[in-house]
């Protein structure tokens, strides 16, 4: 019963929230601090669950294949590969490492 509840007060929640974005102002949302913040806010977001997802297991900080598979991924961005060369360089390298060892 508790899991409902959880799940009851979640909902209603992310309910509230989204209504309370929805009566910010207009003249607020206006403002150029804020449009460069919410611009690059995803950005950041995407970042640190990139980071979290490639270096944690659990509550331990790891260097596996991910991480090379990481390295493999941001040298393709670097060299200006398309999105595919550079997810398939990624996963190449990982499933390549993760054969080997």
């Amino acid at each position: 019963m508790s899991v409902w509840i959880a799940i009851g007060i979640t909902a209603l929640g992310c309910y509230l929230v989204k209504l309370l974005g929805l009566s910010v102002p207009a003249g607020a949302l206006e403002r150029p601090v804020l449009k460069r913040l919410t611009a690059l806010l995803p950005v950041a977001l995407l970042a640190a669950l990139t980071a979290q997802q490639t270096f944690a297991d659990q509550t331990a900080l790891v260097l596996d294949a991910r991480a090379a598979g990481l390295a493999a991924a941001a040298l393709a961005l670097v060299l200006r590969a398309p999105f595919l060369v550079v997810v398939a360089a990624a996963v190449l390298v990982t499933a390549g490492i993760r054969a080997v060892g």
